[in-house]
This record gives C-alpha cells, structure tokens and sequence, in this order.
C-alpha cells in the first residue's frame, strides 16, 4: 500500500480479541505466565506492552526497518544510540544540531572517552577526511536545525559502510511520508516523536528504527537494561497522532513554501533558510532523498533588537519551544534550543543572534503571514528602523 493508507491505517485490526479499530491502551505493568518456562511474550512492560508493540511495529513498517523501538523522549532515543559506542571510539557527526544532541555529547559522552569530530556534512569530502581507524558512528540531521543544511544520504552512507561505521540519521523534521533514510543506505533513523509524528504538542516521545536484526538485538538490550521506555498511554496518543501524519505534512509543507517565499521578500528579512529555496544543487539533493521540503523555516531579521518586540507581538503565531505542532510556533535558538552550545560555536554553525525558527503549523498561510508581517513591522518601528 501507499504509505498514506499504511499511516492512517495504524493500529487497526491488530487486537485479534476484540476487533478494535483503535489498539486499546494496555496500562498493565505485569503479565500472568500460563506455566513455567512459558510466556504470552508479554512478562513486565518494561520489556514489552502491547500498546508499544504496536506502535514500534507501525514505525518500523513506515521507515522500513526491521524493527522499531519506542523511548520516553526524543533525547532518550539518541542516549540509546550513541549507547553503541564505546569508550575510546570516535564519532563524526554534524556540525550544525539540536542543542540537547551536542549538550549529551560534550557534557555526558566526551568525558566517558567518546571522541567527537563536527563536519560540515553537505560536504561528503570532509565526512571522508575526519574518519579515522576508530570511527565508529556517522550521525547526521537533515535538513539540520535549525539552519536547513541538507546532507546527501546516499553519499554518508557509502563512506560509512567503506569504514565499517553505523550510519545515524535523525529524521525528525522529515518524518518518514517525506523521507526514507533506511532505503537510502542509512543504519539507524532516529525521531524526537514529540514534534511532527505525534503532532498535536501533547505527548513527549522518541523513535528509534534499525536496518538489520544485528543492531535490532543491540538496541532492544539498551532499551530494555536502561528503561526509559514510552508508557502505554503515550504509545496510543503517538499512534493516534500518527494516522493524520499524511494530511498535516502536506499542509505543513504547503504553508511552509508560501511563507518561505515571502519572507524571501520581505524588507526586514536578511536571510531564509528553507531546502526549497536553497541553491539549485542542494535542492537537487534533497529532491532525489525526499518527497517534499518539510516545515521548517529559519530567517535572519535585519537587525538583533527586533528579535524581543517580534517575539512579543507575534499574536496567532506562539513564541514556544518545540515544532511539528498543529499550531505555528517561534523559537528563539541562540537563547533557547542551542544556548548549551557555545556562542562561538553557534556562530560558526551558522546560528546567529538574529536567527528565529518558525515551525509552520496548519492554519491558513495568509493568517500567519499577517502575523508574522505586523510584529516584523511593529519591531521595526520599536527599534527605529522604519
């Protein structure tokens, strides 16, 4: 089937007992044994739960992999993935990432004795020269956040399989309906699921799925020994988010481009980071790994002192942290998702102190252009630029 039908079809006739087209919520920590030695496969939650079990088997069938695995965060996720290294093993990964991603990297993982190297990743050349003998992980968001940096997949792929290291791709802003890295050669797709899978900013969540049964074992290990597992109720309000997945990242999507483009335009805009108006050649790229450009937009306003008195006056639009959401929201990185990384840093990345997320929510685009036109113009008065 279409991966449409596969997504709004998610959970249905999985419970064989009562027929129930909406996979009912298993609360249960604890499952009775028939006799000794013998299991219905469900034993203590932590372990497994149907309602999970339902779920991780809905995102591996969307992603492609072999098996899926549900965690309490997005963050939780990528804990159990970098928990494949060891210490004295060394990862390359992007240069321009969720802040919590480099935050768990420098403050936990580096001092343990993983090695970390930061590449610009658009560059497959430069992915090349920082592996090493002891490389052990690639690790890539694309589009990355918040600049919009897409990387070839295909191509991180080849020079990670040529060195024997897992490829990671965080498809967070992608989501599966518009990007497939597991087809594309990737290891490992990881999600913070709170954002565009669950979709309605009411359920905290991650996603991880693997390629091979190899690393599903690896996985399932982490997931199990450490427990930051996702309760059943969350996995029912993550599958019930997910059966709209479709419709919202078109209208996502849709939203994203109008706004995109007129922001391109507008007088107090410097710069718009979106993969649909990038150069033609990254443009390409992301056409041959992805169906759509998603819903994510970053821009540069002319001037730092109107960053308060926009995020102020926006009045449809929320200043929230988070995406992915019904509601459009406005996120302020150098002080907010990326202020644990280092301003310098931040800088080099790209992530200047003029920078302003927007996650594109499904309300009609010309409401929030408006939005977005009358704080822009109102901060510009406030600040003596108009």
């Amino acid at each position: 089937m279409h991966i449409e039908s596969r997504i709004a079809q998610a959970g249905n006739r999985k419970d064989p007992h009562t027929g129930a087209v909406s996979f009912p919520v298993y609360h249960s920590t604890t499952f009775a044994h028939p006799g000794l030695g013998q299991s219905t496969g469900f034993d203590y939650t932590r372990t497994q739960n149907p309602t999970r079990k339902v779920l991780e088997e809905t995102i591996a069938d969307l992603e492609g992999g072999v098996r899926g695995f549900a965690f309490a965060s997005g963050m939780a996720a990528v804990s159990a993935v970098f928990g494949l290294l060891r210490p004295g093993d060394h990862l390359v990964i992007s240069d321009d990432l969720y802040g919590g991603t480099y935050r768990l990297l420098e403050q936990l993982l580096v001092p343990m004795g993983i090695r970390a190297t930061y590449v610009d990743t658009r560059d497959p050349a430069r992915v090349e020269a920082a592996m090493e003998a002891g490389t052990r992980m690639v690790f890539i968001e694309t589009p990355t956040n918040p600049t919009m940096k897409v990387t070839d997949i295909r191509a991180c792929s080849a020079i990670a399989a040529r060195h024997q290291a897992i490829l990671v791709v965080d498809n967070t802003f992608m989501t599966p309906y518009f990007q497939r890295p597991l087809e594309l050669g990737a290891d490992v797709v990881v999600h913070s699921a709170t954002k565009f899978l669950g979709g309605h900013n009411d359920v905290l969540a991650g996603l991880v799925v693997v390629r091979d049964e190899g690393l599903a074992e690896r996985v399932g290990f982490l997931q199990n020994a450490i427990g930051a597992v996702l309760g059943p109720q969350d996995c029912w309000l993550l599958l019930r988010g997910m059966k709209t997945l479709a419709l919202r990242m078109q209208r996502h999507e849709e939203n994203a481009r109008a706004i995109a483009d007129w922001l391109s335009r507008h007088p107090l805009v410097e710069r718009v980071y979106y993969p649909g108006l990038a150069e033609p050649d990254v443009r390409a790229v992301q056409e041959r790994q992805a169906g759509g450009y998603g819903g994510m937009i970053s821009f540069e306003v002319a001037d730092e002192r109107m960053i308060p008195p926009v995020l102020a006056g926006v009045r449809l639009v929320t200043f929230a942290e988070s995406l992915g959401g019904t509601e459009t929201l406005i996120t302020y990185p150098a002080r907010q998702t990326h202020a644990d990384i280092p301003p310098e840093v931040r800088a080099a990345a790209g992530v200047t102190d003029r920078l302003l997320r927007l996650s594109v929510g499904i309300e009609h685009a010309q409401d929030i252009i408006a939005d977005l036109d009358q704080a822009l113009r109102t901060a510009a008065k406030e600040c003596g630029l108009a």
